[in-house]
């Protein structure tokens, strides 16, 4: 039991958010805290090929695989973050 508390404490929903914060701004070219957490990518100008991107970069960092779905189902920063955390506790 004291593995999966260790393993679960070792995802930070916040890092995740901040992580993807930084990918956004860095991508659209526009300071990070200029990034809203609520604000959909789409609004940001980011289309199709960047969410299949951001995929590939989200499953590098913290292996998993994710399906671009995830990303429309879930098309903001926070909303994508509190999705992302249980499948990378679960990994």
């Amino acid at each position: 039991m004291a593995e999966t508390t260790d393993h679960a404490d070792a995802v930070d929903t916040e890092e995740i958010r901040q992580w993807l914060r930084g990918c956004v701004a860095a991508s659209v070219r526009i300071p990070t805290e200029n990034i809203d957490f609520e604000v959909p990518l789409s609004e940001y100008g980011l289309d199709s090929v960047y969410v299949l991107s951001l995929c590939a970069d989200i499953e590098d960092r913290y292996g998993i695989e994710v399906e671009p779905t995830l990303l429309w189902d879930h098309p903001a920063i926070g909303p994508l973050a509190d999705a992302l955390t249980p499948l990378i506790a679960g990994r």
